[in-house]
């Protein structure tokens, strides 16, 4: 009988099963966790401060029915592998698959692997582990220090602001870094500043400009007004222009390495205007696996949540073959480029996310991907591809020249610069745009000039420009700076931004954050109180603790006291000596139906709601409703409104109700859906599916005619 006993392989996703049971046959068993399949409980603490911090873990209800067939399944197996992601989170979901089934005498395996394809599982299943011990503890301190945080710090903030907030370890880090650059801009002071250029000629070759720099002598100048600016044009008029100095230097620009995390989320930002949460999600469907043409799925990019830009020598190589067949010898470096640059803290040695195959050009499988899917797979392998390019490599051109100025003894120096493009090698294929450089674009060629050519001057153009104030945050550059600065990992940025935005911390428009007032609040109240969780250095510090634990270096346990303990005695302190913040009232430009005093958006125990701003005199109270200024598209009259259930859940329905019963739960867009014309609804950011037929793809432009069709504004 126990000849027939199987093998169970257990993963996170059935998605993932399913790529891994095409690999390893029928042999196998494979079922899916659907993510942890224990956690600490929602109702309560769930940690045992007294003793050692030990965390009450509890199987989810909604978990229940799945534990048990998971612990049928194993009863009935020959070995049992977890095969759970190779990373910290996978490392305890494994830990807590194993505690749970409990298999007794059946023996039960760690296997990991860094891309789904048959090569890397099968060596993975040939060299099976036991569970790390200290990956695991290094997540156990990292969601015991969360909820410590969360749970105690959270209801501080309902008492003291308002129902619904949260603070977080990282989260609240990452708000302060968003409200302390609002500041930043808020006392700003632009400075004003001229730039002359002066346009010059030699014989009837192409004008160019030139840059005035200073004095010849080294002399900066400061030309903070009209009135210098005035003074050196005309001065500048009566010049002559000489050239003094030529310099040509060639210039070689290397290509970017692969992926990490945080550089994906950056450029997917950059250049397809995906968020970090929808690119995370799109690159977890590409790693595990999808049906090309034949109906097996195939796992197409390594494991997308990593530290690391090394490549696997046999991928480098099969890139390098490749370039050679595709692009030609010239494009093919003489030696392979090796990535070895980790970000602070980095965690485990893993590859950087690259396609599991190079000749599995984009084109060749678009047909088998959404347009979502199309792009990033499209990003990922380009940049892979170019990052073992030949370098591209430019002229680079400065000519100083000279203008002695009639009646003065002074004499300026204007620069000229240009960068031309010598050989392209990556950028044929991979333009980067997050860190740009001065020759991304180019600059226009110069004419041939040599040293003590008298060059016609055009005319002087003086133009008044001021210092601009840091600029606000995006999703991209933010990802950047706590990626610096050592705060949170691969997995957490997506989860933060979204949180801090689902709070009304921040709001986000064109892409860029702006603290709402309630986010400033919160963030001053931690900061006067808690500096310690909203310090950045702190929190990376924090950060490596973690990795210590993982390296065998500290204790979890004494990590997360030497943290709880101060913590503690300022939660006393602030309970008693933080007194209630008031926040103002949001007035809105709805009038009172009783009063026609305007309405203001208040905040009580089941939400938002309006208040005529002439209480107490007048009570009038409604249900706060954000209008969508979409029409509905069944009654035609009313306006789609977001409501919420009586579970709290967030739906769009007719604001002709009872009239009219159409609700949907997805947004609904203003565009009309570009195959029937009916509603759209917003599936992911830019992207849309139609309620009615099967559209499900780009957010398409809307036109003028349009926008009225379906709005009636």
């Amino acid at each position: 009988m126990s000849s027939q006993k199987k093998e169970l392989v257990i993963v996170e996703s059935p998605a993932k099963a399913k790529t891994l049971g095409k690999i390893l046959g029928s042999k196998y068993i494979l079922m899916a966790s659907i993510g942890h399949i224990r956690d600490l409980p929602r109702s309560k603490l769930g940690v045992d401060v007294e003793h050692d911090f030990a965390p009450g873990y509890v199987v989810p209800r909604t978990k229940s029915k799945l534990v048990k067939e998971l612990k049928e399944a194993g009863k009935k197996a020959k070995t049992i592998y977890l095969a759970t992601d190779p990373d910290r989170e996978g490392e305890a979901i494994a830990w807590h698959l194993a505690t749970v089934i409990d298999g007794g005498k059946i023996p039960v395996r760690r296997v990991t692997f860094h891309e789904i394809t048959d090569e890397a599982v099968q060596q993975a299943f040939k060299h099976p582990r036991d569970i790390d011990s200290h990956l695991v503890n290094a997540q156990q301190a990292r969601r015991v220090l969360d909820r410590l945080v969360g749970y105690k710090l959270s209801p501080l903030l309902w008492q003291k602001v308002r129902r619904g907030l949260s603070a977080g370890r990282v989260q609240s880090v990452a708000l302060r870094i968003i409200v302390d650059r609002e500041r930043e801009i808020e006392g700003f002071i632009p400075q004003e500043y001229w730039v002359i250029e002066a346009e010059l000629q030699k014989h009837e070759n192409q004008p160019f400009r030139a840059q005035l720099i200073g004095l010849a002598d080294g002399t900066k100048l400061e030309i903070n007004n009209e009135e210098k600016a005035d003074t050196l044009k005309e001065r500048l008029e009566r010049a002559k222009y000489t050239v003094d100095k030529l310099k040509t230097k060639k210039v070689v620009r290397h290509p970017a390495p692969p992926f990490i995390t945080s550089t994906l989320q950056q450029e997917a930002w950059y250049k397809l205007r995906f968020s970090a949460g929808q690119t995370m999600a799109i690159a977890q469907e590409l790693y595990e696996g999808l049906p090309l043409g034949g109906g097996d799925s195939v796992g197409l990019i390594t494991y997308m949540r990593t530290d690391s830009t090394q490549v696997a020598r046999t991928a480098i190589s099969e890139t390098r073959d490749f370039i050679h067949n595709k692009y030609g010898a010239d494009f093919v470096p003489p030696h392979a480029r090796v990535y070895t640059r980790r970000v602070k803290g980095a965690q485990e040695a893993h590859e950087a996310i690259r396609p599991t195959r190079i000749n599995r050009t984009p084109d060749a499988i678009k047909q088998y991907l959404s347009a979502v899917q199309f792009k990033l797979y499209q990003l990922i392998w380009n940049r892979m591809v170019a990052s073992q390019m030949a370098a591209a490599i430019y002229d680079s051109t400065a000519v100083d020249i000279e203008a002695k100025a009639t009646g003065s003894r002074d004499t300026y120096l204007f620069r000229a610069t240009s960068s031309v493009l010598k050989f392209p090698g990556f950028t044929i294929l991979y333009q980067r745009d997050e860190g740009k450089t001065e020759y991304d674009e180019g600059k226009a060629k110069l004419p041939d000039l040599d040293r003590g050519d008298i060059l016609k001057l055009i005319q002087i153009l003086a133009e008044q420009r001021f210092t601009q104030p840091p600029p606000r945050f995006t999703e991209a550059s933010l990802i950047r700076t706590l990626e610096e600065r050592g705060i949170g990992r691969p997995s957490t940025y997506a989860p933060i931004l979204a949180n801090i935005q689902d709070r009304e911390y921040v709001t986000r428009t064109g892409g860029i954050f702006k603290p709402t007032e309630l986010g400033t609040v919160v963030t001053d109240l931690l900061k006067n109180n808690f500096p310690d969780i909203v310090d950045i250095e702190f929190t990376a510090r924090m950060e490596d603790d973690l990795d210590d634990i993982a390296s065998e270096k500290k204790e979890w346990v004494d990590v997360v006291r030497n943290f709880y303990t101060p913590f503690e005695k300022m939660l006393e302190t602030a309970k008693t000596g933080i007194e209630r913040v008031k926040m103002p009232d949001e007035i809105t430009t709805e009038l009172c139906e009783k009063c026609g005093r305007p309405l203001a958006i208040k905040v009580g125990r089941f939400g938002k709601f309006l208040a005529c701003t002439g209480y107490p005199e007048c009570k009038f109270t409604k249900s706060y409703q954000i209008k969508t200024g979409v029409k509905c598209p069944e009654c035609g009259i009313g306006e789609l409104i977001q409501r919420l259930s009586k579970k709290g859940k967030v739906f769009f329905g007719c604001s002709n109700y009872p009239n009219c019963t159409f609700a949907t739960s997805a947004r609904p867009l203003p565009q009309p859906c570009p195959s029937c014309g009916n509603l759209l609804t917003e599936y992911r950011e830019n992207h849309a599916r139609c309620v009615k037929c099967r559209y499900r793809g780009p957010l398409p432009e809307v036109t003028e005619k349009e926008q009225v069709a379906v709005t009636g504004n």
